[in-house]
């Protein structure tokens, strides 16, 4: 049989009973789109995690004070609470310690702010110039902390966006303004530029004061929150923590590593582990809309038998006047495989028209990637192979004789 006439007859016989063929069209578009959209979902959760966590700087160290707590162990101090690093630290750390870019260290805690009439809690961070360099702060408006400022226990800070507007009309300026934390008046010298991101860790929601005001006025003492390093390549970043580790335990006097009281956090250890569960979070959103694929493919043997059945004396005719199994075979594979293939379009397009939807109207981060794309598309054709390839064995072995007698 030619092309022309086997995609002919394909048609003809799709279109003969538009119901069964819709519904079953229906099947695999819906598991399609499902894939795709589930997908999408998790690919843009992954790409958001990895992203909040690559803004907060690049090749971070974080120590922390206080160790971590151990199944079986003794109850130590809880990890960023305890009172166990001071500037000097830092500051050896900087000096000290090969392969750092910067160091900067810092002090926070949650206060109330007001300004004009207006407040709100939030976190304010006591740090240094250096934590714009670490900590990837870029500045909107003004400026940021100065080494001037550390020095001189200044009463100035640096707001965050979402800050910003909290506090003033977000179409004005609050440089030069004054705002109240904790009822000490500061001056606003600088806003940020918005990054993005919900919640207490946000640094839209932060505060930057100098650290030695927040030590003298805040605090009341000389202990920090954590030190934040700034390694100048990735491939040094296990080598530098071990090295701040051992200048760490000879500065406090530890011998046994096992009972340091302080914690080190790797950046790319913590994007590893991430990527790592939002990747298994999205295999699993995708091997559960798989499932309705597999539903379709079901559908789609199912109508192609019932066609095989209605279509017995009309295969037996065929095959009485010369046409091969291979002919008959085809023509109900082809068929199969078109009907998904189609319904495959269609889901692609559905799957991407709903992943927009949950992202524009949930806002929920969304990536329809190329790979997703082809990966569902070629299941369905996979599927329609698969599950097309009985029903048209089936009919290409029909007794031709038997099939014209078929009632």
């Amino acid at each position: 049989m030619k092309i022309y006439d086997i995609l002919d007859e394909t048609f003809s016989a799709l279109l003969s009973n538009k119901v069964r063929s819709g519904l079953t069209v229906l099947g695999i578009v819906i598991g399609i789109s499902s894939v795709i959209s589930m997908l999408a979902i998790g690919n843009g959760s992954q790409a958001s995690i990895e992203s909040s966590i690559q803004s907060i700087g690049s090749n971070l160290l974080i120590v922390s004070p206080g160790s971590q707590r151990r199944i079986g162990g003794d109850i130590s101090a809880g990890r960023g609470s305890a009172k166990t690093l001071i500037l000097a630290d830092a500051t050896a750390v900087s000096d000290s310690v090969s392969n750092i870019k910067a160091v900067a260290a810092d002090v926070s805690g949650r206060y109330q702010v007001t300004a004009k009439g207006t407040n709100t809690n939030t976190q304010v961070v006591g740090t240094v110039a250096e934590y714009s360099e670490v900590k990837n702060v870029s500045i909107n408006l003004g400026r940021f902390i100065g080494e001037q400022d550390v020095k001189n226990n200044s009463k100035v800070a640096v707001l965050g966006s979402s800050v910003s507007e909290d506090l003033f009309a977000s179409s004005s300026n609050p440089v030069g303004q004054i705002i109240r934390i904790n009822k000490i008046e500061f001056k606003v010298v600088g806003v940020t530029t918005a990054k993005g991101g919900n919640g207490m860790n946000s640094q839209d929601n932060m505060i930057y004061i100098p650290i030695s005001t927040a030590q003298k006025f805040m605090t009341g003492s000389n202990y920090l929150s954590t030190i934040n390093i700034s390694v100048n390549d990735s491939e040094n970043m296990t080598t530098a923590q071990n090295d701040i580790t051992e200048l760490l335990l000879s500065r406090h006097k530890i011998s046994d590593p096992t009972k340091a009281d302080f914690s080190i956090m790797n950046q790319t250890d913590i994007l590893s582990s991430a990527s790592s569960i939002t990747g298994t979070f999205t295999a699993l959103l995708g091997a559960i809309a798989g499932i309705s694929l597999v539903v379709g493919g079901i559908g789609i043997m199912n109508m192609m038998l019932m066609t095989v059945t209605e279509r017995t004396r009309e295969i037996g005719l065929r095959k009485a006047i010369g046409a091969k199994r291979r002919d008959v075979s085809t023509q109900f594979l082809v068929e199969a495989i078109i009907l998904t293939m189609f319904s495959g379009v269609i889901g692609i397009l559905l799957g991407w028209f709903i992943s927009w939807i949950v992202s524009t109207f949930a806002s929920i981060e969304t990536a329809v990637t190329l790979s997703s794309v082809l990966l569902a598309f070629g299941t369905s054709t996979i599927i329609g192979i698969i599950f097309g390839y009985y029903p048209a064995r089936r009919a290409s072995a029909l007794n031709p004789i038997e099939a014209l007698r078929y009632e």
